[in-house]
């Protein structure tokens, strides 16, 4: 597996991003290892809030969240999955499948002992972290979703999704911060967008991010269908707290949290909400409101 880097000074003076590294190795599927990033603020003893960006985001996306929750008390734990931000990147699309991301982020919790977490996922995060607590609900107290599924291709993917896909595949020129942007309804600076494409010096660094889409099950028979179906079976014996918190403008996910609240136990008698003024990347678009709404939940 031929792996890339990238180099640290493309992480040098971010706006509004001044959290230490912090990297630990995963295996990588082949008998050696990769390097993950990720950020780790508040006391080690304080309860943990695992917050799992997506595609083709990186835990740059949480940075207005982190200081409201460690000011709140609370432990805000931000990996990079593998391809992504700080993270070591596998330079062939074949690398990467469902089941090696789940696989990576299972030995991120284990290398940190976490337990009694608040998962917060949006996206990808949600693809990865609803399963890791479909594996081991032992490990999570409570959950928060945000503009994500766990689709099993047993029905049809939105129209937006495909075209999302689609263009993924076959775009010559994947501009990251350029779809982050696209991808809100609040405009970004060029410094916020410079920040979202750091992680990727040029387009060999971005086989994870162009792979993610195609990865998502669309049809009964892909490989991770039959997974996502047993989380699923999970998810409805899953009686501890768990809450919606989709934005109200996003074409991807929309209606979405309805199967969550409908399926999980644990999220009938949640007060679940709507993001106002949010795009896909609600947290870049109202990451204090989403983390007003975390913060609660935990006090509850």
């Amino acid at each position: 597996m031929q792996v890339l880097r990238t180099p640290d000074d493309r992480f040098v003076d971010l706006p509004g991003f001044d959290f230490r590294p912090h990297y630990l190795h995963v295996p990588d599927g082949e008998g050696s290892e990769l390097r993950v990033h990720y950020i780790d603020e508040g006391q080690d003893s304080a309860p943990p809030i695992l917050l799992l960006h997506g595609e083709p985001s990186w835990c740059y996306l949480y940075r207005k969240m982190i200081g409201p929750i460690v000011d709140a008390g609370f432990r805000a734990v931000a990996p990079d999955l593998v391809g992504f931000g700080r993270s070591d990147k596998p330079a062939s699309q074949k690398d990467y499948t469902y089941q090696r991301h789940v696989d990576w982020m299972r030995a991120v919790l284990d290398q940190l002992d976490l337990t009694r977490i608040t998962l917060v996922c949006q996206d990808w995060g949600g693809l990865i972290g609803l399963r890791l607590l479909a594996d081991q609900p032992e490990r999570f107290d409570r959950v928060v979703v945000a503009n994500t599924g766990l689709p099993t291709g047993d029905h049809p993917m939105s129209d937006a999704f495909l075209a999302w896909r689609e263009y993924s595949r076959t775009i010559p020129e994947f501009h990251v911060g350029g779809i982050v942007r696209g991808a809100c309804v609040t405009p970004l600076s060029n410094a916020v967008v410079a920040a979202y494409d750091a992680p990727f010096p040029d387009d060999t660094y971005k086989a994870g991010a162009r792979i993610f889409p195609s990865l998502v099950p669309i049809a009964p028979d892909d490989p991770a269908a039959q997974a996502n179906r047993d989380a699923w079976q999970a998810l409805a014996r899953f009686q501890k707290p768990f809450l919606t918190a989709f934005s109200d403008e996003d074409p991807i996910t929309r209606g979405g949290e309805m199967v969550f609240r409908k399926m999980v136990p644990g999220a009938r008698h949640c007060p679940h909400t709507t993001i106002k003024g949010g795009g896909h990347f609600l947290q870049e678009d109202q990451g204090g409101q989403l983390a007003r709404v975390v913060i609660d939940f935990m006090r509850m």
